[in-house]
């Protein structure tokens, strides 16, 4: 495997560090107060530190983003925004350097077989994926498939899946409430685009009125309609519990179980075929 140069991201600051670290004290709904007191640091400081009256040390600002949860990436933005180098670095998941983070990852989608279960980055691009993933998108155009693959993208599209998803309005307000909530802890514009981009898809013919009864389950079911059966999953996600990479902060594995019988005697079956 050819070495990749692993690289520091060099985020473009388009606003001061105050102007950036208020922003981000608004969208975690904090006051001055809140954030200092968690920071331990003085209200009057934090106040001129956002106002641009004063500038926050190296420590204090990481001290601040760890408080305010940014997101490794945009701790970043905020160390150039103050006149900081970059801290966290961004590796491609092929590095050599991120060989034992990548075996994990394989690991978890191979010994979840024969129930299907990706990797994904932070705008929902699909990055791995096991063998049971394939018969279960295989009637989406063509287009969709190609990488790069974006499973948002996938499940909503007219053209992608939804016309197999039995649940759709279920389904769908499932994953926009998920990707509304990402957007809220990142602040990400491409995810913005991403979710007006679905919020236009139409609804599937099959999908009828969303107001007609849903169950109530435990959790939102994910239900299919395939050439073997309607196949019911619930899902979980999965997360590296302490990177200081950003390409390993921002990757997730979302892992599909079977929601019912039927559906895991259908899998099992469609991996012994696979055989």
């Amino acid at each position: 495997m050819a070495r990749m140069n692993s690289t520091l991201a060099l985020p473009v600051a388009h606003s001061t560090v105050g102007a950036l670290l208020r922003e981000w004290r608004q969208r975690r709904r904090m006051s001055q107060l809140d954030l200092a007191g968690e920071a331990d640091v003085s209200t009057r400081h934090l106040s001129f530190v956002e106002s641009g009256r004063s500038l926050p040390s190296r420590e204090m600002l990481m001290r601040l983003a760890e408080r305010l949860d940014v997101p490794l990436r945009e701790r970043n933005t905020l160390l150039v925004a103050a006149g900081y180098a970059p801290l966290y670095r961004e590796r491609a998941l092929v590095d050599p350097q991120l060989a034992a983070a990548r075996h994990a990852v394989d690991l978890v989608l191979k010994g979840h077989e024969p129930y299907p279960a990706l990797a994904v980055d932070r705008h929902w691009t699909m990055v791995a994926a096991n063998a049971a993933i394939a018969p279960l998108v295989a009637s989406a155009h063509e287009e969709l498939l190609a990488p790069p693959v974006n499973v948002l993208r996938l499940s909503m599209h007219p053209q992608g899946l939804a016309d197999a998803i039995d649940n759709w309005h279920e389904w769908r307000a499932h994953l926009l409430a998920r990707l509304r909530r990402q957007i809220e802890v990142s602040g990400d514009a491409t995810l913005v685009a991403l979710l007006a981009e679905l919020e236009a898809y139409p609804a599937p013919v099959h999908a009828g009125d969303a107001s007609r009864g849903e169950t109530d389950p435990v959790v939102v079911p994910l239900r299919m309609r395939t050439p073997h059966g309607v196949l019911s999953f619930f899902s979980t996600t999965t997360v590296f519990g302490t990177p200081v990479d950003i390409t390993l902060s921002e990757l997730a594995i979302e892992a599909f179980f079977p929601a019912d019988d039927a559906t895991a005697d259908i899998l099992r079956d469609l991996a012994d075929a696979r055989r």
